[in-house]
């Protein structure tokens, strides 16, 4: 039996009961009891069995050396869609946390009166807040109480002793709140992780095929430029390559459908090196038969031509990196006559190709 004196209070405890001046390098989770309130539950080791693609690791080692130059706390963001990797980053920042006898700390649902608890810890760790969007973002606040996000500015601002470093992961920054975006003094970084690219979806599948499925990674580039494909994705297609199925057969089993408004943004090149183009236009890429017409614009933004073509002939073009159609798969099928003096140059013009490439998110982060 062991008994522990907080004031002149005594508590009883078995044998196995252990005491530490500080939280040893491992990982926990938070946990709450209605009759003795907050309490860290050891949770299995991180580690990370698996090859990471892209910079990760450079990443991670900028964040571990600029938290041990910081005299303060460091807030990082890890933002992006599901499934391309924010919880490999996380799990990686976390072992590395680990190496350096930092803990970590794991944060997986919002209770009031958390951010308290946070701040007596007095002890340098890393806190991950998982899913921060859907654990705090999407709760709506009891009467009299602060919004959950609103709740830790004062935590994130480090105004309580043992500096922390706080990693946030999100699928929608828009449900972060306005004072976490553009706060660097609060978060001092902000990752955004992106699609695969085509070399990465190349070097993932290569890693994951036998050589003689080879031949169907076309394919998939192919396929990754009309339907956004995450690691999640390409996990499950590599699994229907290796027994021995086209890509072509794959497809039509695996969890991936064409439910959702896919845009793409549309530039044709004419033969008077003109060209004219629309953003975030809706296509369905798949239906064969379907005929699409299409208001293009100018350099200045006017809508000067209508084209028609079928965008399920389009066909992935390495050399440009783009879907591409042919010129005579397109037909101008109108013109504005309202920008005369255009248009007569338009009509003279013939079609080289249609470039068709996805509207996907632009990148947050300056480029200068």
């Amino acid at each position: 039996m062991k008994s522990i004196q907080i004031g002149s209070r005594f508590e009883i405890y078995g044998d196995d009961l252990q005491t530490h001046d500080l939280l040893p390098p491992q990982t926990y989770v938070v946990r709450f009891d209605k009759m003795s309130g907050f309490y860290l539950e050891q949770h299995a080791p991180l580690f990370v069995d698996e090859k990471v693609y892209g910079i990760h690791q450079q990443k991670v080692d900028k964040v571990i050396q600029a938290f041990s130059q910081f005299n303060r706390n460091l807030g990082v963001i890890l933002s992006g869609k599901k499934g391309i990797g924010k919880s490999i980053f996380a799990r990686m920042l976390g072992v590395k946390a680990n190496e350096n006898g930092i803990p970590v700390i794991i944060i997986e649902q919002y209770i009031p009166g958390i951010a308290s608890y946070i701040e007596s810890i007095e002890q340098e760790a890393m806190i991950l807040f998982d899913e921060f969007d859907k654990t705090f973002g999407g709760i709506k606040p009891r009467e009299n109480e602060l919004n959950p996000q609103d709740s830790l500015l004062s935590l994130f601002d480090g105004v309580a002793s043992g500096k922390k470093l706080f990693v946030v992961t999100c699928n929608e920054i828009h449900r972060l709140s306005d004072y976490f975006v553009n706060r660097p003094g609060r978060f001092h970084y902000h990752f955004r992780f992106e699609y695969p690219d085509d070399g990465e979806i190349r070097e993932y599948l290569m890693d994951k095929l036998e050589e003689k499925y080879w031949p169907e990674i076309d394919a998939v580039i192919d396929f990754s430029k009309r339907v956004d494909l995450n690691y999640d994705c390409l996990r499950s297609i590599a699994f229907e390559l290796s027994t021995g199925l086209t890509f072509s057969e794959a497809i039509k089993d695996i969890n991936i459908v064409n439910i959702y408004s896919n845009t793409y943004d549309i530039t044709l090149y004419l033969d008077n090196r003109t060209t004219l183009a629309e953003e975030n236009v809706q296509i369905d890429m798949f239906n064969r038969d379907a005929l699409m017409d299409l208001w293009l614009s100018n350099s200045k933004g006017f809508r000067v031509a209508s084209i028609s073509f079928i965008p399920a002939k389009c066909v992935f073009d390495p050399a440009r990196n783009s879907l591409i159609l042919n010129g005579e798969d397109i037909e101008i099928s109108g013109y504005d006559d309202d920008y005369e003096s255009e248009v007569s140059e338009l009509k003279k013009a013939k079609p080289l190709y249609l470039s068709i490439v996805s509207s996907r998110s632009k990148n947050i982060h300056y480029m200068v």
